[in-house]
């Protein structure tokens, strides 16, 4: 689901786990992922908070794990993104870039209908507040270079994301 509004409030519900890119910190609002952070040179965002699960993150937690081991390609999480209509559109198109798939900026920018756009397209897909699940890190220059990655380590995880999924970038 897709809303307009924007809340920079810590999550209702929040869980953490271990991947090989680094902790990951999962929050919800009860019904939908919400948020996601790779750690970040040892911390995360919410780490202070205590865990509170729900439902919904377990399966966020059990699919996440699936897709590092290799037996997941793609997510049915419920996921409520909250954006500007513009970031709101690039992320759906995220959505629909298949495991092993990947985009450019330039591409994501034609697509969405602002041809021109390239700083504002990398400025959405930096934005986006659940990595991983909306692939964020599909997108590449249209040399098929790694520009930067706002998740974890920057471009040493989105590197290793692709590698995961067998995408070569140069």
């Amino acid at each position: 689901m897709l809303t307009r509004t924007r809340t920079l409030v810590a999550p209702a519900h929040l869980v953490r786990t271990e991947s090989p890119i680094g902790r990951l910190e999962i929050g919800s609002d009860g019904e939908a992922v919400t948020y996601l952070a790779i750690e970040r040179q040892g911390a995360l965002p919410w780490q202070e908070l205590p865990e509170n699960p729900v439902p919904v993150l377990d399966t966020a937690v059990e699919q996440l794990g699936e897709y590092f081991a290799g037996a997941r390609r793609s997510f049915d999480v419920p996921v409520r993104l909250v954006g500007t209509p513009f970031q709101l559109s690039i992320w759906q198109a995220l959505q629909e870039l298949p495991f092993g798939g990947y985009t450019s900026y330039g591409a994501l920018g034609l697509l969405t209908g602002r041809a021109t756009a390239g700083r504002a397209v990398g400025g959405a897909v930096g934005s986006n507040p659940v990595p991983l699940l909306v692939p964020c890190h599909r997108v590449l220059a249209s040399n098929n270079r790694i520009t930067g990655y706002s998740g974890g380590n920057g471009i040493p995880t989105k590197r290793w994301l692709l590698s995961h999924e067998g995408i070569e970038a140069a």
